[in-house]
């Protein structure tokens, strides 16, 4: 039987330890760990004498265990609002999770996506094993903020109502929606519907929270300046996909006479215009001689479907790069960074015009 051989079978065909090696090798488990996480503490011929029979025994640490030893897991955890395979249905998150995807590759961390627990972000945060967390859409803290200082752990809010002390990554909600609506009622838009994102479970009778918050009063200071109120638009509030984008846009249009319909839809979200533009296309409107229609966040989609969508441009991707950055500085203990606030821009393409006679 070979030298080879012989190592091989000592470990019974079950998976090699580093007693294993420390066997072969005539040496301390303490020098194996040495060979392979501070090779200055042993002798160069030493070390090549471990880490030789660790190949061929199959050895290799168990990085579980290197990480719980080192107190890191060189994992950013992005903790989510809604259950994976709904957040993967919005594009919009695979734009977000490229810039985020960006910083791991370039600082050598892995992506850790965290879903709610029983509908729950803060009865996820014990579950992830991550060095620090991108929250994304907390509209309100309901505790998550604090468990995560609790625990001592680097976040990074996105898109949320941050504290003060808190880093936050956002973008002027309240201009795009301005931007959108006053381009609407510059073309001679009376008659609008807006179909806004469905609001998290913080919505009281005092209003809305977070993004929502901030397009709404977009939306509200250009109405008023056109002379318009709430009392003259119609809201729509569904979930953020392009199946309800398209319920939404039939239910405004069917049963209802052309002096009953609106002339304009804006909506919050690419995904729900889209499924609204497909709505009135199945209905034989056509876009934008019968109705124009708006979107919010410019996805690549938008620009390619005829006719190419009205929108407001944000930086989804540069969204998601600025808050890994932070983060990573946050988790090496560097300065922190105040609030990031990214610009948006209205994007006026084909699918408005001016209300039909």
């Amino acid at each position: 039987m070979s030298g080879t051989e012989t190592r091989r079978g000592r470990s019974g065909g079950r998976r090699p330890t580093s007693k294993d090696v420390a066997a072969a090798a005539g040496v301390s488990r303490s020098a194996v760990s040495f060979a392979f996480n501070d090779p200055g503490r042993i002798s160069e011929a030493t070390r090549e004498r471990i880490l030789g029979i660790a190949q061929e025994m199959g050895y290799t640490p168990n990085p579980l265990a290197r990480m719980l030893k080192a107190g890191q897991t060189q994992s950013l955890g992005v903790l989510l609002p809604q259950a994976l395979a709904r957040t993967m249905e919005n594009p919009y998150y695979s734009r977000f999770l490229m810039g985020v995807g960006q910083v791991c590759d370039r600082e050598g961390f892995t992506l850790l996506l965290t879903p709610p627990v029983r509908d729950s972000m803060l009865k996820a945060i014990p579950y992830a094993g991550a060095d620090g967390f991108i929250v994304c859409g907390l509209e309100t803290d309901r505790g998550e903020v604090t468990e995560l200082r609790r625990r001592a752990v680097p976040f990074v809010l996105v898109d949320g109502h941050p504290p003060p002390d808190v880093p936050n990554v956002g973008v002027d909600d309240r201009r795009g929606a301005y931007d959108v609506i006053q381009h609407l009622t510059q073309l001679g838009h009376r008659r609008i519907a807006i179909l806004s994102l469905e609001p998290g479970p913080d919505v009281t009778e005092h209003g809305y929270h977070g993004p929502l918050a901030r397009r709404m009063s977009g939306i509200t200071e250009a109405l008023l300046e056109a002379g318009l109120t709430w009392k003259d638009v119609t809201l729509s509030e569904v979930p953020c996909t392009r199946m309800d984008g398209y319920r939404a846009g039939r239910e405004l249009f069917v049963d209802r006479s052309p002096e009953e319909r609106p002339t304009a839809l804006a909506v919050m979200s690419d995904v729900l215009a889209i499924g609204a533009v497909d709505a009135l296309r199945d209905l034989g409107l056509s876009v934008p001689e019968d109705v124009s229609v708006t979107g919010f966040d410019d996805l690549p989609e938008v620009s390619w479907m005829r006719p190419r969508l009205t929108t407001v441009r944000q930086p989804i991707t540069t969204k998601g790069s600025t808050a890994a950055d932070f983060l990573i500085s946050a988790i090496r203990g560097e300065d922190q960074h105040p609030h990031q606030r990214l610009a948006t821009t209205l994007m006026v393409r084909d699918s408005t015009d001016q209300p039909p006679r």
